[in-house]
């Protein structure tokens, strides 16, 4: 494969990412303007709660536990398959498999789901504004050619992409909160919409349950960390920043959506304009102008989280076949680019199969395609955190370093309880995120879609450990910088004791 003009086995190109690239990737993942736009009026719509937008910083809480260890884990193990590798060294080799299939399970799905929801609001915009009616996958088509070309460049141009899309919609979302705060609908700006005692009443199941959804992609900084230029500091720094700055900047905007409103309003408002609610106002207090600007940057926030999970998943199909976990010609990268190219290309085929196969059933691309997929993609991604938060325990115990009981024991105990804690509200009220008129099976097999994964990740790896005990070797190695060998060479005798004793189970 070395020999081909486009291919190579020589690994990612490492060095090419910062702390500023990483926080790009997993808050555009996070996509503010479609927070606000969707999920935060939809929030507000479903459960009835006046306190939601609180919610935002409790869950940031917990997601900080969780990136304690999180972050004290990531500056031994550095690899593209991010959870993958931190749970094999934690809980085992088969358990990291058993993590991978929930990994890429969720973010497939939450990335094809994307296209739905994309190619519905640009056959929406485009019709209305340029009187272009097309089907919805036609611009999805669309979508999926610029992100599937985007995803075999460079990956710092990725990064600048993402750079100037996440710039352009976080200014969106400042103007709509100014705008908010200048006109509240009392006639006067209230804290109602983040008392406490507003947020823990009715509702509050189905307030986690979204709340939870909107973070997905802020942990994803660890798929980048053969790349980056520290892999001992760059992905810690970024997934604070990630957690910390998204989990205010949503809290306050859906605290500014109950001030333009009237608190007691924010629900009824919410059910009858969605994203309405926030484009009305620009266009109303901000301009027509800005407002169409706010419509355009609405659908590149979308195109920048499919960019972000696009990125992901191609890196975890890289590790995967690196590691012949799966099948080898994964493994393979851009000579010119350094890309994943198998693992992209990969993706987006079974992108377009899956969305095109929900258009030609004439399913709906946001009730069905958007709503079902990403439902199943929140369940997967906070199961998935709750084991990496258990592996971390398990990797430090009797591991000397100079991290302390708080990063080592303390917080990743506690971010597992509180994250299974959310998982089960999410379970429990996972209906809520769901078109009440859709199929009652659908309502616990798609939950159901994350943990099957697991079962079957749990088989195969179990089954390697037999039938392919050199593959079952290379699970979720690691060397003494943290840094992952690139390509298919072995890992050197300084670095193999430390790979060893991380895997002695």
């Amino acid at each position: 494969m070395s020999s081909d003009p486009f291919f190579s086995d020589s690994g990612l190109r490492r060095g090419r990412l910062g702390t500023a690239h990483l926080v790009f990737f997993t808050v555009a993942a996070s996509a503010p303007l479609t927070v606000l736009g969707g999920g935060v009026t939809t929030m507000y719509a479903v459960s009835g709660n006046m306190g939601a937008a609180l919610s935002y910083v409790l869950l940031a809480g917990v997601l900080a536990v969780f990136a304690v260890g999180y972050a004290a884990m990531s500056r031994h193990v550095a690899n593209a398959g991010a959870f993958y590798a931190y749970i094999a060294n934690g809980l085992g080799r088969a358990g990291g498999v058993a993590g991978s299939a929930v990994a890429l399970a969720a973010y497939n799905a939450i990335q094809i789901g994307l296209f739905g929801l994309l190619g519905a609001i640009l056959q929406d915009f485009m019709a209305t504004k340029f009187d272009i009616d097309l089907a919805w996958w036609v611009w999805a088509l669309v979508a999926w050619v610029i992100v599937g070309l985007l995803g075999i460049l460079r990956i710092d141009l990725n990064a600048t992409v993402l750079a100037v899309l996440l710039g352009l919609e976080c200014i969106v979302v400042i103007i709509f909160d100014v705008v908010s705060f200048a006109h509240p609908g009392g006639g006067m700006v209230t804290v109602d919409g983040i008392l406490p005692g507003n947020l823990f009443t009715a509702g509050f199941g189905a307030v986690l349950a979204f709340g939870i959804a909107s973070f997905t992609g802020f942990e994803s900084g660890a798929i980048y960390s053969e790349e980056v230029k520290d892999p001992r500091r760059t992905v810690a720094r970024a997934t604070y920043i990630a957690v910390v700055f998204t989990g205010l900047f949503y809290a306050l905007s859906a605290w500014a959506l109950t001030v333009l409103t009237g608190p007691e309003n924010a629900a009824a408002a919410s059910a009858e304009a969605g994203p309405g609610v926030v484009f009305g106002a620009l266009e109303q207090y901000a301009g027509v102008v800005v407002a169409d600007i706010a419509s355009v940057l609405f659908i590149t926030s979308v195109l920048a989280a499919l960019l972000s999970f696009h990125n992901g998943v191609a890196r975890y199909l890289y590790a995967l076949g690196r590691e012949h976990v799966l099948p080898r010609f994964l493994g393979a990268t851009s000579n010119r680019s350094g890309a994943p190219i198998a693992g992209s290309l990969v993706q987006s085929a079974l992108a377009v199969v899956v969305f095109l196969a929900f258009a030609f059933s004439n399913r709906d691309p946001i009730l069905d395609l958007f709503t079902w997929l990403s439902g199943a993609a929140a369940v997967g991604v906070v199961l998935l955190m709750t084991l990496t938060s258990a592996a971390v325990v398990g990797f430090f115990r009797g591991r000397p370093g100079p991290e302390t009981t708080w990063q080592r024991v303390i917080a990743p105990s506690l971010g597992t309880i509180l994250l299974a804690a959310v998982l089960g509200v999410l379970l429990m009220n996972f209906d809520a995120m769901l078109d009440p008129n859709t199929p009652s099976y659908l309502r616990w097999l798609l939950p159901a879609i994350p943990v099957i994964a697991m079962l079957i990740g749990l088989i195969w790896g179990v089954a390697l450990k037999s039938m392919r005990p050199e593959a079952y070797a290379r699970i979720g190695r690691v060397t003494e910088e943290g840094l992952h060998e690139p390509g298919l060479h072995p890992v050197p005798e300084p670095e193999r004791d430390l790979w060893q004793s991380g895997h002695r189970r």
